[in-house]
């Protein structure tokens, strides 16, 4: 009987990764727990991913990725068919949220978590590399919450202007136009970063 159970439960869990978001949504609304795990199956590292990127704190984007994911449970019923596509409606929810914690006071920051390094690199490769994202990062930072988002979301998650535009709920040319600015700002103050660290290695 044992086996039996776990037999169906493997072939149910197999024909509900053949559909869709949306439709793993409708079956949600009928309190299916198997299509919501799916659905938190597909979308939890690049939640996540999108909440480290803006956020820069592992712990602080587990924390986003965790709470909008269960908010997708707790609010399965009022999801609307065809209104806008599940990811972007979860993306603009992750984002939304990582905006409220970089308002918070500094105070309530939890410590930045380093990357590891990487054994096989060697010491002056991942001297330079560290030195060359340390700035990006840097400067990525003091962008304005709008121009950082929208580069995080067009580079790193290589999303089109249009769904961009959907996730900030803003209009395509604003989503063009803050990616213009962002690119520029980036280029200005990296340039000038490069310029300090050169001149102070002269000195």
């Amino acid at each position: 009987m044992m086996i039996q159970r776990l037999t169906t439960s493997a072939s149910s869990a197999a024909a509900l990764a053949g559909l869709d978001d949306e439709t793993l949504l409708a079956r949600m609304k009928d309190d299916d727990a198997a299509a919501y795990r799916l659905l938190v199956e597909r979308h939890v590292d690049r939640a996540y991913a999108i909440a480290l990127r803006v956020l820069g704190n592992v712990a602080d984007a587990e924390d986003v990725a965790q709470e909008c994911l269960v908010k997708v449970w707790t609010h399965r019923q009022s999801w609307q068919d065809g209104k806008a596509k599940f990811s972007t409606w979860l993306y603009r929810v992750v984002v939304n949220r990582c905006i409220d914690l970089r308002r918070r006071p500094a105070t309530e920051c939890l410590d930045d978590v380093p990357e590891p390094m990487d054994d096989e690199t060697d010491s002056v490769t991942r001297i330079h590399r560290t030195q060359v994202f340390g700035r990006l990062e840097q400067a990525m930072g003091k962008l304005p919450d709008q121009q950082r988002l929208a580069l995080t979301l067009s580079y790193f998650d290589d999303l089109g202007n249009a769904e961009i535009a959907e996730i900030l709920d803003t209009t395509v040319s604003a989503v063009e136009s803050l990616l213009k600015r962002g690119r520029q700002t980036l280029r200005d103050r990296l340039r000038r970063s490069e310029h300090d660290c050169l001149q102070a290695l002269a000195e």
